[in-house]
């Protein structure tokens, strides 16, 4: 797919186990493009977390290519592979991941500390994103002291507020009500529609499935299905 923003060519992981290969990709190709909104998701073992991990470059592949915005991701280790991650890629866990003695403002404003950000842009960045993911007002606040879906959208803002290529949700609803995961899973649907954010989810919830406008279904290592509604 040459317009895609990430390309994954021919990507196979196998790990040895106690002296057995154990196959979590095979030979697994995937274009990406910008602005999409997609779910990958399988039953347990299918490899989407191994996946997530690869194209994100938490873990190298055993052999094939990963790009992102023309960059060999496979390829770069060290500072040069960590600068990228922080700079082109945003992350949102399941289990938040916030820091519990920072501030929600200070937790938003984080990675842009780390990439140099001046402080006027970083105060006019966490107002906006605070108004988007209705958290206004909660600046001041600690992890703690707020409930899990809005530790969820904290750390959604965390990861949109730097402006990165590509969002990288690894079952972000998992530790949430069904309410709460539904109103989360409205407001990133909103950010890429109105901010063309492109989202990746690894997922096992039948709601994210079904808001993805793209729904890849992984089954032992490799893509038992490709869909993309209108």
């Amino acid at each position: 797919m040459s317009d895609a923003i990430m390309e994954i060519e021919k990507v196979s992981k196998i790990y040895d186990t106690d002296g057995m290969e154990v196959h979590a990709l095979r030979e697994l190709s995937l274009g990406i493009k910008a602005g999409e909104f997609t779910a990958i998701a399988g039953p347990s073992g299918s490899g989407k977390t191994t996946l997530l991990n690869i194209i994100s470059g938490l873990d190298t592949p055993t052999s094939g290519t990963v790009t992102l915005s023309g960059k060999l991701i496979s390829e770069m280790k060290g500072s040069e592979l960590s600068d990228f991650r922080r700079d082109r890629i945003g992350f949102i866990f399941q289990s938040y991941n916030l820091i519990p003695v920072l501030s929600v403002k200070e937790n938003i404003e984080y990675i842009m500390l780390l990439q140099g950000v001046s402080e006027h842009e970083r105060r006019s960045r966490v107002t906006s994103i605070l108004n988007q993911v209705g958290l206004e007002g909660m600046e001041t606040r600690l992890p703690r002291q707020l409930s899990g879906g809005q530790q969820q959208r904290v750390a959604v803002a965390r990861a949109i507020v730097t402006k990165p290529d590509i969002i990288l949700a690894d079952e972000p609803t998992a530790n949430l009500d069904s309410v709460t995961a539904s109103t989360l899973l409205d407001i990133m649907h909103e950010l890429n529609q109105t901010s063309g954010i492109t989202f990746v989810f690894s997922t096992h919830d039948s709601m994210i499935m079904e808001k993805a406008r793209r729904l890849v279904l992984l089954r032992d290592g490799s893509i038992d299905k490709d869909e993309t509604r209108s």
